[in-house]
This record gives structure tokens, sequence and C-alpha cells, in this order.
């Protein structure tokens, strides 16, 4: 009897299923958002889908396959819906593969702290198929809330298997498959919900005239469809049945008298889609009283730290502040193991020499090979892994407690001012570890063109690579004092101005494009705060460390490697007794004036590319003429060597504004080309960042010089 578990990696269309072998039963996984559905369906196939504490994280269907009592069965991971009637693109999806897939059971994940309102989708489910089982998920939150459900009276009303787990702890998993098997021998006789007695004579009336018609799907479940009209879903419906039952002369008819009759009693459209939703509350409600013991008060916590982490005064400046107190940590704590990296980095530069003299390679390979492609990144990975260590984890840690939902519900109201979705809160949160992910991570939003919005304006968001040379700048030219506790305070809190700015700079980004060549009305989009929840520590080390840190660190590293040599190459051949790289940097001198910085730096921005981190590396070797990335023992020293160079205040603040909004890095574009399939669209996502960079740095350049400030 025991559970032996095998996964197969792909993914499915919609209402598609991966082919699998002769016999092998189809078991769909479905549920609300947020109840640890794919935390199922990883226990049992054994593979590692993200997870996260916020709604809509499964946008395409997991496959895997996992054996039982002898038997092998693909289970599919499909997005979490909250009914039938979908609103989005995910929802969608998940009611297509329920009702037209053909599986042939249902499990259905549901979160035992809140049960009743995830029972409405399990009645309508009911409707469709007999074959499901109910996984009541999370019992072990539930005990901790003092929450007592009694699986064996529900599963008696509901005339469906009831199976309490924590899948966490691989509890109840076992019962759960063997039931799996139990029910496909043997299907259940589930409850029916009863609407008001006028709607349940028009389901009467219209009901056997279908059942002639077709049998592919349960007549009374069509019958409430036909009378709820809603056009989308009847569509999916004729499109699967192959018979266009709108069409059909004596439906139309019996179908027209029902509706007559109801709109005699008081019922249009809108009033009759609302009054099905009551009574299937209503049932909901009636079933978790008889089923669930709920300790009064209990949810008074939850509701009392929503109120503070939401609210009108108070949500936005804890925002704010939790960004504060992250970006002071990881600053804070990124700088000691940075150092001690970028040291044992660099001892390794005499050992590689002697290891490639061995080879008996030339002199100059030895030193693009070393002094180059190497050197680069030793760079690459002692700026980038630091902070991402730190980063990451923090980010993971806030996602798992369920407080990143609540980024998303107050950003909502100024994205939907910009036309924009308010998941867009979620990818933008993504951006800030790396631009990549957040490009990837905006397949959650539904609507095509809300999506593209967000595709085009993460880059607004400063990624992990930038911070390095944004702490930097602000510790030399606006942080007076010695470096400290206090230091890493102040360069906190300016590094959280600039990420203001890039946040304002989102929304009026999102606004000019919603406005111009991708108008367009804001969808709606159902945003579930889920519990709190107490994070698992192992989880996200794991998941911050190689899903994030070590997957990011490990694309920064393979753009780099290439944007070595071609630094090295730039600074080491000459022409006309000046370097390639000087020559570069000389012929964007003018254009660099005008906003603010200098050849050199803009040059260091283009060949920095391929990687963020290595800006300021290319713009030192350049001011030093040393032909190699170079490093400084301290801020004070380099500080020095950009005085000597020109720099003033102003070019500080325009170097910071640059940095902040300019062109994505090599990997996000990769992954925005991906994403759109638009050459078009990846050379937009170039270009407005990068304009709207220039722009303001003339500006500001314009105002200080007419004001001879410096």
């Amino acid at each position: 009897m025991g559970l032996t578990r095998k996964s197969t990696g792909k993914d499915t269309t919609p209402a598609e299923i991966n082919s699998t072998p002769k016999n092998q039963p189809v078991i769909a996984l479905a549920g609300n958002p947020n109840v640890g559905k794919s935390t199922v369906f990883n226990a049992l196939t054994g593979m590692h889908q993200h997870t996260g504490n916020w709604t809509g994280k499964t946008v395409g269907n997991a496959q895997g396959t996992f054996a039982a009592n002898q038997k092998t069965y693909t289970l599919v991971d499909i997005p979490g819906t909250y009914s039938l009637i979908a609103h989005s693109e995910e929802e969608k999806i998940a009611r297509n593969f329920i009702c037209f897939s053909g599986c042939d059971a249902t499990v259905i994940v549901c979160d035992a702290t809140c049960l009743k309102r995830n029972l409405n989708f399990v009645l309508q489910t009911l409707e469709v198929t007999s074959r499901v089982i109910l996984c009541v998920n999370l019992i072990d939150e539930a005990a901790r809330k003092h929450i007592r459900i009694n699986c064996q009276k529900l599963s008696a009303a509901l005339g469906i298997p009831v199976i309490p787990t924590a899948a966490r702890q691989g509890k109840g998993l076992q019962e759960l498959t063997e039931t799996i098997d139990e029910v496909l021998q043997k299907a259940p006789t589930p409850l029916q919900v009863r609407y008001r007695p006028e709607i349940e004579e028009a389901i009467s009336a219209i009901e056997p005239t279908i059942a002639t018609i077709t049998g592919r799907l349960p007549s009374r479940f069509l019958s409430v469809r036909l009378l709820d009209g809603n056009p989308d879903f009847l569509e999916d419906i004729e499109s699967f049945l192959g018979t266009p039952l709108t069409r059909d002369e004596r439906l139309d008819e019996k179908l027209t008298e029902a509706k007559t009759t109801l709109s005699q009693k008081g019922y249009d459209t809108t009033s009759l889609r609302d009054t099905l939703v009551s009574d299937l509350f209503k049932t909901a409600d009636k079933l978790t009283k008889e089923a669930v013991n709920t300790p009064s008060g209990y949810n008074n916590r939850q509701i009392r730290a929503d109120k503070f982490l939401t609210g009108k005064a108070t949500g936005i400046p804890v925002m704010l502040l939790l960004l504060l107190f992250v970006l002071w940590l990881t600053i804070f704590g990124a700088n000691y193991p940075s150092q001690w990296l970028s040291s044992c980095l660099f001892s390794l530069e005499e050992p590689l020499f002697h290891l490639l003299g061995l080879l008996h390679l030339p002199l100059w390979m030895q030193n693009a090979l070393v002094l180059g492609v190497y050197r680069v990144l030793a760079w690459v990975v002692s700026v980038m892994l630091p902070p991402m260590a730190i980063f990451f984890p923090l980010f993971t840690l806030l996602e798992d407690a369920g407080y990143l939902p609540r980024v998303a519900f107050n950003l909502d109201h100024p994205l939907k001012k910009c036309c924009a979705c308010g998941k867009q809160a979620l990818t933008m949160c993504m951006g800030f570890g790396c631009n990549a992910a957040g490009v990837i991570g905006c397949r959650i939003i539904d609507s095509p063109r809300e999506r593209l919005i967000a595709i085009l304006t993460n880059n607004f968001v400063p990624c992990n690579g930038r911070f390095p040379t944004l702490i930097a700048i602000i510790t030399m030219f606006f942080i007076t004092g010695s470096a400290g506790f206090f230091s890493s305070i102040g360069a906190a809190a300016l590094l959280t101005l600039l990420i203001l700015l890039g946040i304002v700079m989102t929304l009026l980004a999102s606004k000019f494009l919603s406005k111009t060549v991708l108008k367009g009305i804001p969808s709606s989009f159902t945003l579930e705060l889920p519990p709190y929840r107490r994070p698992q520590i192992g989880r996200i080390l794991i998941r911050s460390v190689f899903d994030r840190t070590l997957f990011v660190l490990g694309r920064a590293i393979t753009v780099a490697a290439p944007a070595g040599l071609v630094i090295y190459a730039m600074s080491n051949l000459t022409v006309g007794g000046a370097t390639l790289l000087a020559h570069a940097a000389g012929f964007l001198d003018p254009f660099a004036r005008l906003i603010g910085l200098d050849g050199v730096l803009l040059m260091a921005f283009i060949l920095g590319f391929p990687a963020n981190e290595i800006v300021m590396p290319i713009a030192i070797m350049a001011y030093m003429s040393s032909g190699t990335l170079t490093e400084f023992e301290n801020l004070s020293a380099l500080k020095t060597l950009l005085l000597d160079n020109g720099w003033t205040p102003l070019t500080a603040a325009c170097t910071m504004i640059f940095s902040l909004l300019h062109f994505p890095c090599s990997t996000t574009l990769i992954s925005i080309k991906k994403e759109t399939g638009s050459w078009r669209w990846t050379l937009v996502a170039f270009l407005l960042p990068t304009a709207c960079g220039a722009f303001l740095c003339f500006l500001l350049t314009t105002a200080v010089r007419l004001l001879s400030l410096f």
C-alpha cells in the first residue's frame, strides 16, 4: 500500500492532458488559490512547483504522476479558481479542464481555516461531476487556531469523501490516494444544491429537453448555465458539445418560456445570477455551521493586522518602512561578506595564471582570460551574491507570511488609476530582486494588454544588480560622517527615495502606455488576502537560494563572461595612441554632458549591458586607463578618483537617476523577447526607460546650470 512518486516536468494546455499510458486514470487537482494545492501536488508527484502566498500563481497546468495501490495515476494541477463562472484567463483554464477534459476524478483542495469560502467552488463542481474528493488541507493550521472540523459529518452532508491533510508535513496523503482509488471504482452520490422554488421550476421545465439533445454533460448543470446565460461559458460548452444549444428550436422555446416566467416573478439576468450565487453561499454556510466548530473571535487578530497593514492612513507608510528595513539589512549585511568574497575570488588570479601557463597558452590569451573574463566574473559574483543572499530570503519571508498580497492591495488603486492591473504590484516586487524574474512573473496577469504594460515598465524598479552602484554613490557624495550603522540607515533612506521615484515613474509610464499605444479599460480581478502564516524557514532558504539567488546569478554569469572579454579588448587595443574605450568615450562625451554625465560613464552603461553590476568598475578602469577592472580599498579613495575626473554632486545625482532609469540588462531583454514574442516590444522596453532617464537627467542638469549651483 506504499506511495511512490514520479514527475514528468511538463505543462499542459488549458483543457488538454499530455499523452499518458493507456488506461492510466487522470486526476484533476483543483481549488481556490492559496490553499496549498501546489504543495499537495508536489508531495504526491515529487515535483517542486514554485509556491507563493498570493493568488493566481499557477497559470498553466502542471502534470505529474504518482502511484498508489500498485496503480499509476496522472495528476494535473490546474490554476486556482474561486468559481466555475470564470472572471480571468486562469479561472477559465481551470473551469474548462474540470468540465471538458474528461478527467476521471477531481480532488478539490480547501483551506481548513476558511472552509465556508471554499465550499462555493466545491458545490459548483458537484453539479458537473460526481467523482469528487474534498481534501481539507492546512488542518494543522486550523488546529493551532482551535478550529475543529468534523470531516465525517461534512462527508455525509456533501455525499463525497472528505480527507483532512497537512500536505507540508505529509499527513493524510496516504489516505487521500487510497480514497482516489475507491472513488474511481465507485462514484459517490453527491449533494445537489437546491435553489429557490421558482428557479427549480425553471430548471425542471428545460432539463428534460436538454437530456434528449446531449448526454455529455449533466442536464441539470446545463439547465442552470442556460438560465444564467453567461455568454463566455455557453460558448465553451457549445464548442465542447459540438451542438449549438441556444439554436435548438425545442430548447429555445422551453428556455424562452422559463425565462419569461422568471421575469414575471422579478428575476432579470443580474438578479438571477445573484440569487444563484446567494443560494450556493447559503448552502455552504449551512454545511459549515453543521461541521465546523470555530471559536468566537479567532479572526480578530488578522482583521486588526489587515486594518493596520492595508489601512488608508497606515498601509503605504508601513510598506515604505518595511522596504526601508529590508534595504538597510541588505546594505548593512552585505558589506563584509562582499569584501571577503571579493578578496577570495581575486586571490585566485595568480593560481589561474599559473595553471594557464602550464597549458602553454600565449600571454595575451592568459591576460584576456584572467584579467578580462575571470575578473569580470569575480566582480559580478562578489557584488551580486551577498546582497541577493540577504534580499531574496527576506523577500521570500514576506511572501511566505502573506504580506505581498497586502502590498498589491495597497498599490491596486494607483495602478487602476493608470489603467493597469493591481497584480502588477506583485511583479514590481519581483523586479526588485531581478527584473528578468519580474518580467516572467507578469504571466500571473490575465489581460494581454495589462501584462504587456507590466512587462514594459518592470525595469523602472531597480533590480538587485543596480543597488551596489546606487549605494556606493549615495555613500560617497550624499552621506556625511563615518561608515557604520547610521551611515547605512541614511543610505537606505536615500535608496528608498530613489525606489519611490522608480515606482512613480512606473505609474506614469503605465498611464502613458494605457492612454496611447495600449489603450484599454483596467480589468477586474479577485485579490484574496490570505491568512497570515508562520513562514517555513527551511523552505524559504531552499527557494530563495536555489530558485532565485543561484538562478539569477547563473544567468548574470552567462552574459558577464563574454562581456569581460569585450571590455578587456576595448581597453587594451589602441588606435592612434588611444584605446578603443577612450575613442568611444570621446565620441559619446558631447551628448553625455547634456544629461549630466560624461563619455566614460555613458560608455560604461553601454558596456554594462550584460550585467548592471559592472558599470562602475568599467568607469573606474577607463578613468585609470589601467586596462583591467580595478577594485579600490575604500570608498574614500574612489571618491578622490572621481573628483579628479570632474565629478560633482550633479554628476553623482545624474548617474544615480540614469542607473535607476535606463535600458534593461541583456538577461531582462531576452526574457522580454521570449514573453512578448516581439522584437518591436523588446525595442520599446529598451527605449522607454532610457528616454525617461535621459530626459530627467537633462531637466536636472539644465536647472542646476541655469541656477549656477555647480
